[in-house]
């Protein structure tokens, strides 16, 4: 019977719709993209993002070097090298200014702040991508910028330096969506995790000689979790994309705010206020619902 519980696990999943695999792919995103935050919260007092991002990067490269080996073939050599080159490229801005902004704010604030991306990469897909960018997609969208400004109170709550590298990530990270979608028709989603790795690693490499500490082994342990996280979250937003439209996936991001208020509050005691909860409902509402009307379009 455990022999054969993997396979009829994977049975039961293939069965799934393709919208609604996407929302279980990106739930499982937003609880390893958080941890990741909790973790960088614990040690970057004491050692540089461009380490943190250094050693993660390293240790995520040996954990998918057993893939490189089978099949260096498919996975070395992307299709579109210069696309997949870009998106690592801005991979590692977007992951320097989260970590940056890890050091200043609630690992939720940094989510909730986080969202209004979806806005501008919504657009750009419908127009780059021809991506049909109306009826409940809207609806999704508006209430989720609703909730997110809920949660920010723009005007209402002083606005530090993380915000503003919280927000220097959204503005590297517009195009990436529409890198990965595209990525997505034309190579395998390991592939694209694979090159995001090998694009980071220079980047991060010449970036560290600056700011370099050397870390304890409590810290290599904590990066290494870290690089594990992350690889993995690559992969499963690699699958993510290719299952669902480039929208539908970044809208379905919105569910990350409940699920990174809850990760802070157990791990860091960050307890969120009443506005963060009120936000978070609509958001996750949004998500919900946009998955239910995406997979009654599949069933139609």
């Amino acid at each position: 019977m455990i022999k054969m519980l993997p396979e009829y696990l994977t049975a039961r999943i293939g069965q799934w719709s393709d919208a609604t695999l996407c929302g279980v792919l990106i739930f499982i995103s937003g609880v390893l993209m958080s941890t990741q935050l909790v973790i960088v919260r614990f040690i970057d007092d004491d050692i540089s993002v461009f380490q943190i991002i250094l050693f993660r990067t390293l240790f995520g490269l040996l954990a998918i070097s057993g893939l490189i080996v089978r099949d260096a073939g498919t996975y070395l050599r992307p299709n579109r090298p210069v696309l997949a080159i870009l998106c690592g490229s801005l991979a590692f801005l977007a992951s320097t200014f989260f970590y940056l902004a890890a050091k200043e704010l609630p690992v939720a604030d940094i989510t909730a702040i986080h969202f209004v991306r979806p806005v501008f990469a919504a657009l750009v897909a419908a127009v780059a991508l021809r991506e049909a960018l109306q009826g409940s997609r809207i609806l999704a969208i508006v209430a989720g910028v609703i909730g997110a400004a809920i949660i920010v109170r723009p005007g209402f709550v002083e606005v530090n330096i993380g915000v503003l590298f919280v927000l220097g990530a959204v503005a590297v990270q517009s195009w990436n969506p529409i890198n990965r979608k595209l990525l997505s028709k034309s190579d395998h989603p390991d592939t694209v995790a694979i090159w995001n790795v090998l694009t980071i690693l220079p980047l991060a490499t010449i970036t560290s000689y600056f700011f370099w500490t050397t870390p304890t082994w409590s810290q290599v342990g904590w990066m290494a979790l870290i690089g594990l996280l992350e690889i993995g979250n690559q992969r499963i937003l690699g699958r993510a994309y290719a299952r669902g439209d480039a929208i539908v996936v970044v809208i379905l991001h919105y569910s990350r705010l409940p699920i990174a208020a809850l990760i802070g509050f157990v791990v860091l005691s960050e307890f969120p206020d009443i506005w963060v909860w009120i936000g978070g409902a609509i958001i996750a509402a949004a998500s919900i619902y946009l998955t239910v009307q995406e997979r009654n379009k599949e069933i139609k």
